[in-house]
């Protein structure tokens, strides 16, 4: 195996802190492997950034990303539109990148040997998604953004300090349900007006979001289009009924569920913020863009 310079991004409290010793674990696989291993860990999402960035302007020859959908963001702000390849060791909550590409999940010995052996061969090459926001700088994502339901529970339980971990999530979730009303949203898909109400609705490049829900089961991560999620307005009764169908992907039967494919999308409505790949984007409109073949990744 040549030896190869490899940047590792390390988050140590993906999964709350659960999976803090699978960074380190990376980097002595990858050293005793023979490759030059420049390590990052830094106390916060931003400063991790601003290193892994300094870090891949000496131009080595692969960045690894250790956590959840959150690191495959930050590893896909950095490389997408370039030839450096992105690995991806999930030790996060989601993972649902991780999920969508066939990197073992839960089982960090065989993520670390599915990346050694991907560093010998060619990386795959997939889409990414470009997010363009008036008075903000472009963002990419790999895997869905989300714009209803999901992303205001994200939105609510990112406001909380307490209590801490799932948990949160889930009492945000709660809450959310005890107010659901559907939002009006305009949609244009490749120049074709849509007008609707929604309460799911999400730009997918990837199958799932969310730990495991395929909300878009048939999208493809080399397909040059993304897959529009929307689930028309429906009452608490009936979100509870079509909700748990979604972690399966039979809710795409349902009649008050639609999947449309498109290259280019804008979304509009008022008072919701998106989230792409689990980070905060801000509030619409946003105009997304697939850009077939902008990440090289290792994996299968």
């Amino acid at each position: 195996m040549t030896a190869l310079h490899v940047v590792v991004a390390i988050n140590p409290s993906a999964s709350f802190g659960k999976g803090r010793a699978v960074g380190p674990a990376v980097v002595q696989a990858l050293r005793g492997a023979g490759h030059r291993v420049t390590a990052l860990s830094e106390p916060t999402f931003a400063d991790l950034y601003r290193e892994a960035d300094k870090a891949i302007a000496l131009n080595p020859d692969a960045l690894v990303v250790v956590g959840g959908d959150g690191m495959v963001s930050l590893g896909t702000n950095l490389v997408a539109g370039t030839s450096l390849p992105l690995g991806i060791v999930p030790s996060g909550t989601g993972n649902d990148v991780a999920r969508g590409l066939h990197i073992p999940i839960g089982n960090t010995d065989a993520a670390i040997d599915l990346l050694l052996a991907a560093m010998t061969r060619e990386p795959r090459v997939i889409d990414a998604a470009i997010i363009r926001r008036a008075g903000a700088p472009d963002r990419w994502y790999a895997g869905v953004l989300s714009a209803g339901f999901d992303a205001r529970v994200n939105e609510r339980a990112n406001r909380w300090r307490w209590p801490r971990g799932k948990s949160r999530y889930n009492l945000a979730l709660l809450c959310e349900l005890a107010t659901l009303t559907p939002t009006p949203y305009r949609l244009v898909l490749d120049g074709v007006e849509w007008n609707t109400a929604g309460t799911l609705v999400s730009i997918a490049n990837n199958t799932s979001f969310g730990a495991g829900m395929l909300i878009t089961p048939d999208a493809l991560l080399d397909d040059g289009f993304l897959d529009v999620f929307v689930v028309q307005p429906l009452s608490r009764t009936a979100f509870l009924v079509i909700f748990p169908r979604v972690f399966s992907g039979t809710h795409v039967t349902d009649p008050r569920v639609s999947i449309r494919r498109a290259k280019h999308v804008t979304i509009e409505a008022d008072g919701v913020v998106a989230y792409a790949d689990g980070e905060r984007v801000g509030p619409l409109p946003v105009e997304v863009e697939i850009v077939p073949g902008a990440l090289r990744i290792l994996a299968p």
